[in-house]
This record gives C-alpha cells, sequence and structure tokens, in this order.
C-alpha cells in the first residue's frame, strides 16, 4: 500500500491489482470489491489521502477475515501518521 497526503478533504483510491500476481478475473475483481467496500467503510478516517493498494502473489489465497483484518491494519497506520 502506497499513501501520501493531498490538499484536498476526501481520500482517494487507486487499485494496482496485477494479472501478473492473480491470473483469473474473478479472484481480481472479488479483492477489488473488498478493498473498495473496506475503504468506504473508512472513508473518513483517511480523509487528506491519496491511497494506491497493491497486491501480491498470495493475496488471492488469502481468506476473506484476513484480508479485512490486513486493510484495516493499514488504515489505521495511515490515520496516525503525522
Amino acid at each position: 500500500m502506497l499513501f501520501c497526503e493531498n490538499k484536498k478533504n476526501g481520500a482517494r483510491l487507486g487499485l494496482a491489482i496485477s494479472k501478473k500476481n492473480c491470473s483469473l478475473a474473478k479472484d481480481r475483481n472479488k479483492i477489488k470489491r473488498i478493498i473498495r467496500e473496506s475503504f468506504r467503510k473508512n472513508t473518513t478516517k483517511l480523509n487528506g489521502y491519496d491511497i494506491v493498494v497493491l497486491n501480491n502473489k498470495l493475496t488471492h489465497t488469502k481468506a476473506l477475515y484476513d484480508l479485512h483484518k490486513s486493510l484495516n491494519m493499514h488504515w489505521n497506520k495511515i490515520q496516525k501518521e503525522p
């Protein structure tokens, strides 16, 4: 996950879910849906940041619970940045 501050009130999300690391389209779409849902739930925490989420080779094999847990950990880390 990459992030930087922006000069706007809202948060913006970018997704870079590569075909190289997740070959099946249904798995890539599932990952994107989970990320977007988590981002929408945490938008108030993330105001003023541009965020790009990347995947690795093991992302599509993780359980939904693990993906949500990982995303929440990242959102909290971004919120604590000065």
